[in-house]
């Protein structure tokens, strides 16, 4: 079971920066993330959602090699397979490319822009999905970061969260307290 932790951040690239050292942290084994995606709210008010994962790519690559494997097939039946390889990658590409733009992985877009709409300008927020964690190890990597990470939202037992929220208020390296 995965669980979703929102933190926000005083700056407008103090998420896109621990989103960065959530990926580093999962190459040490600290984190295991299903998606993390980085919302910032610009000083003219506009919302920007940067996704980790791009659905679009993901669904024209994935329909290219379905589609190439049909054509293949296909092409095979009626002896001319590089005729079928050529046409199937190409509508399996078109056809992963429009069932990528509406495939919506991990968070869920409409839950993130919701959250996100109480943002202030030049503020940003990390919507992290992780399967695992080893949380004290992490919460010291990501205090460290300017922006003063604060939860914001958690998935977690109010237990963990409370936990959770007592580790980010502690004096960090810098001297100062993480707000809530």
């Amino acid at each position: 079971m995965s669980d979703l932790v929102v933190l926000g951040f005083d700056t407008l690239d103090g998420a896109t920066l621990a989103r960065e050292e959530i990926w580093k942290l999962e190459n040490e084994y600290l984190v295991d993330v299903e998606d993390a995606v980085v919302v910032r709210r610009t000083g003219d008010g506009r919302l920007h959602l940067d996704q980790s994962v791009h659905t679009v790519a993901l669904g024209a690559l994935d329909g290219f090699w379905s589609g190439m494997l049909l054509g293949t097939l296909v092409g095979l039946v009626f002896l001319n397979p590089l005729a079928g390889f050529a046409i199937g990658a190409v509508a399996g590409g078109t056809a992963g490319t429009v069932g990528g733009a509406l495939t919506d992985f991990g968070i869920n877009d409409d839950f993130i822009r919701h959250v996100g709409e109480s943002l202030a300008p030049g503020t940003s927020e990390l919507f992290v999905l992780v399967r695992k964690v080893e949380p004290e190890k992490v919460v010291a990597h990501l205090r460290a970061l300017t922006g003063h990470p604060h939860i914001v939202q958690t998935s977690l037992s109010p237990e963990a969260e409370q936990k959770l929220r007592l580790a980010f208020t502690q004096a960090g390296p810098q001297g100062s307290a993480g707000t809530v």
